[in-house]
This record gives structure tokens, C-alpha cells and sequence, in this order.
């Protein structure tokens, strides 16, 4: 694989000892006060230094006129002031070896102004000669769940759980969007990176990166435009069957284009061709922001399966058929049981239910011992590669959840389960998180979108086993 030449300062980048905000502020309608807030409230136990020549103390913490003013090392400089005072803190960071930057600051090659172009080919330049990467600028800034370190505009993003999804986006309100859903959702993030303008951090720097991180399972990219389509496939198809990456990609109206350059300086491009080409490259495309999340948190939780064979265990029969409707859209079949697994099933439901894939396990509610029996039945047999698991919340069956949790727990997704389990709030919330995080499913809130998360882990499988398969036919 190809080295990545920034590897060690990213990594002080992400984990820094010494943070500096420079335009550090106490008052709550300056972006310096919020950034403030996000590293004292996301737990960061390393050192924060703000910068503010108006200011002998910031938030309880001793403030510096400048960075040359700080006798210590810092590792990362967050910088919110105008656009105008950046090219001469950069030279400022420079001569203090800072190894990173979060530039939030605005004004750049997204305004309508070639000044705002000029001023960022200036830092260009400027960064290309210290190699410093810098995250921005015209970003929210970024997270790194797994340190405490929230370095960006807004404190609520240190609500979300460590996990191992980073996304990497070029809108901060999607990467809002995503982890205010994640929140609801119970997605476990490493990263969160708002791009910004990619003055010299690109998706193809952090794909390199992430694809090394311990913390990072899955990447999940949300594209608007790419400057060097090429980079990003290479950096993709280096890092193909090591970590999946699923991507959204927007820009197929024909107003995407002017949007997405007012947004990020970047052309949007056809979406057809992007949607080709990311899939050759080894990326998993979803259809929408939703589609993005569940396929990541599925990524994050649950393995590929070895087959496109499926069960389907429902509660009820109408979640049971909508979940087999999108399988055998996306190309998945409802698995044919094989005589002893039939065998086994029948025998543990009452007359008249539904014992054929898709198996009706309401009946059975008050039998505990017969749903457990049918579950562990399908998970040990050969014919079924993965396992839909639906149930709707019904007074009768108050007690399902309780009674699979430890069968689910011991069987640990030897193939791979993701559930559709809904309940009034506060009924199973608490049991369905706790065996996501044991790793023993992964719990999404509608058949349909449980049925689209395991043909994407069935897609990704087929998708990297192709390109094993590939040299060797041209051999």
C-alpha cells in the first residue's frame, strides 16, 4: 500500500496532547466560545491553551496573547478568526511545530469573491512547504470520539458513543444530520471529519489514515464534489477488503453543480459516472443520507455473510413479507430449509402457523423455550447464511427480547443478524442497546431498512470477492 506521508502528523492531529484556539472567546455569539465549550464538555483530558490578545483568561483557563506566548508544545491549533489574520497565524503555527490544524475560519475559495481563491491558493502554498494538514478551512471541524477531543463548533457532537464509524463529509449539516440521527440510532462513531474546502486534506489522506486507525471499522464518505476523482479511487482501491467504505454521493440535479461550488469550491459532477466508478474502486454506494447510516452502523456491527441465503424469523407476518420483498429486490433469497431444519421448526410451533422461511414465530409468544429453540435451529443451519429477525412490541410479548438476549450473546453473529425490534420507548430500548454493544446484532427501526442493511453487507462480500477473483481470470 502506498504510504501515507502525513501518517505521523495525523496522528498528533487526532491525538493531540496540547490543544491552542486561537480566537478563543467567552462570549457565546463568537465561534471561539463554542469550540471552547466542545474540548471542556467532550472530555478531552490533554491541555487546552487559549489565544486571545484581548484576554488574560478564558473560561476558567489561562488565555495567551499568542501562540509564541505559550512556553510549551502544542500539537494542534483549532482557528476561528477572520480569513484576513489566517496566512499570518499559519506562519505563526509553523514556527511553534504545531503538527495540525482545524481551520473553522470561512472565506475562502467558496465565496463569490477570487479573492476568497487567492487567499487559499496562499495557504497552499504555505502548507505544502511545512507539510502541516490542515482540516477546513470553512468547516464545522472534527471529533475524535475515542480521545474526548471534540474540535469543532458544536458540544452536543460528544453525545454520540465511541464506535467504529468515521465519517468523513463535505457538508457539515450532513455530518450533523448523521450524528443527531446516530444519537437516536445507537451508532458508535471513532471520527467525525467536516472537510470543508480540503485545503490539503482530501478523502484519499483520510482514507489512507482511517484505513490504519485501530478505532475505524467502516468509512463512511459523504461526497458533494471531488477535485481529482482519480486520487480518491486509488486511495479506495488500496484499502479494498481491509475496511469496507460506503459512500453518498449528491449532485444528480442539474442545480448540483452551482450548489455544490457555492458550498465547498467543488464541482459536483455527473453522478452516474461518480456511481460507477466508486463501485469499481471498492465502495459501497448508498441512495440516500438514512441508506448512508444504516449501511455503516450494519458495517460496524455485523459481518458480511457467506451467502445471499436468508431467514427470516418475524413476530408478525406482514414485517416478515415487506423484509422478503426488498431481499429479493436486492438480489437475496429466502433460504429453503432443509428437511431437518423444517423438521425442527414445525415441532416447535403450534397448528396453523407459518412454518416455511419466512417463519411466523407469533404463535409462539408465550412459548419462550419454542422461539429460542427456532432461533438457535436457524443459526446452526447450513442452508441459511443470515438471519432477518423481526418483532413488533405486543403485550404478550413483553418478555422476547429477555428471553433471546443470551442465545444471542453466546452465538455472537457467527453469521450475521440485524433485527427490526420496535417497541413503545422504554420497553426494549435499554436490552436492544445492550446486545449491540455485546456485538450480537445490529438493531434497525424498519423491516425494509433491515432487509437493505444485510444486502449491503452481501454486496460489499461480492463486491471484494470480485476484485480477488478478477487478476486471476486475466492470468
Amino acid at each position: 500500500m502506498e504510504s501515507n506521508p502525513f501518517h505521523e502528523r495525523f496522528h498528533a492531529l487526532f491525538n493531540p496532547d496540547t490543544v491552542a484556539v486561537i480566537g478563543a472567546s467567552d462570549k457565546p455569539d463568537k465561534l471561539g466560545y463554542h469550540v471552547m465549550k466542545s474540548l471542556k464538555e467532550g472530555g478531552f483530558q490533554g491541555r487546552i491553551v487559549p489565544v486571545n490578545p484581548g484576554a488574560t483568561e478564558i473560561m476558567g483557563i489561562a488565555a495567551f496573547p499568542s501562540l509564541a506566548h505559550y512556553a510549551g508544545d502544542i500539537e494542534l491549533a483549532i482557528v476561528v478568526v477572520p480569513a484576513g489574520k489566517v496566512p499570518a497565524l499559519f506562519r505563526e503555527c509553523d514556527a511553534k511545530g504545531i503538527r495540525g490544524i482545524v481551520l473553522i475560519t470561512a472565506g475562502f475559495k467558496e465565496i463569490d469573491d477570487p479573492q476568497g481563491a487567492e487567499m487559499q491558493a496562499r495557504l497552499s502554498d504555505m502548507t505544502a512547504g511545512s507539510r502541516i494538514p490542515v482540516i477546513g478551512p470553512n468547516t464545522f471541524g472534527m471529533i475524535n470520539f475515542h480521545q474526548g477531543l471534540n474540535a469543532s463548533f458544536t458540544p452536543e457532537f460528544s453525545r454520540l458513543r465511541p464506535g467504529g464509524v468515521a465519517l468523513v463529509s463535505q457538508s457539515g449539516g450532513v455530518s450533523h444530520l448523521l450524528a443527531f440521527l446516530g444519537m437516536h440510532q445507537n451508532v458508535g462513531m471513532s471520527k467525525i471529519v467536516g472537510l470543508g474546502n480540503r485545503l490539503n486534506v482530501d478523502f484519499p489522506e483520510m482514507i489512507h489514515y482511517l484505513e490504519r486507525d485501530p478505532d475505524t471499522t467502516v468509512i463512511a464518505l459523504y461526497l458533494e464534489g471531488v477535485d481529482d476523482p482519480r486520487r480518491l479511487m486509488d486511495a479506495a482501491k488500496a484499502t479494498r477488503g481491509k475496511k469496507p467504505i460506503v459512500a453518498f454521493k449528491t449532485g444528480s440535479a442539474l442545480s448540483g453543480d452551482s450548489a455544490s461550488l457555492s458550498h465547498t469550491g467543488s464541482l459536483a459532477g455527473n453522478a452516474a459516472v461518480y456511481e460507477g466508478a466508486l463501485r469499481q474502486a471498492g465502495i459501497l454506494t448508498a441512495e440516500s443520507t438514512q441508506d448512508l447510516l444504516d449501511l455503516a452502523k450494519a458495517f460496524s456491527l455485523s459481518s458480511p455473510p457467506g451467502g445471499r441465503r436468508m431467514a427470516v424469523l418475524t413476530g408478525q407476518a406482514g414485517p416478515g413479507m415487506a423484509a422478503c420483498d426488498v431481499l429479493e429486490d436486492q438480489g437475496l433469497k429466502v433460504a429453503r430449509f432443509e428437511r431437518r431444519t423444517q423438521a425442527t421448526i414445525s415441532g416447535l410451533l403450534p397448528p396453523l402457523a407459518l412454518r416455511t422461511n419466512p417463519v411466523d414465530m407469533g404463535p409462539a409468544w408465550y412459548n419462550s423455550e419454542a422461539i429460542q429453540g427456532i432461533v438457535r435451529t436457524v443459526m446452526e443451519a447450513d442452508e441459511v447464511d443470515g438471519i432477518l429477525l423481526l418483532m413488533m412490541f405486543a403485550s404478550a410479548n413483553r418478555d422476547a427480547v429477555s428471553g433471546l438476549a443470551e442465545a444471542l450473546r453466546r452465538w455472537k453473529q457467527r453469521k450475521p443478524i440485524v433485527t427490526c425490534l420496535v417497541a413503545p420507548p422504554g420497553v426494549w430500548d435499554e436490552q436492544v442497546t445492550a446486545l449491540e454493544n455485546a456485538g450480537a446484532l445490529t438493531n434497525l427501526p424498519t423491516p425494509e431498512r433491515a432487509a437493505k442493511a444485510m444486502a449491503g453487507l452481501w454486496k460489499y462480500r461480492e463486491m471484494v470477492s470480485m476484485s480477488v477473483r478478477e487478476p486471476q481470470r486475466e492470468s
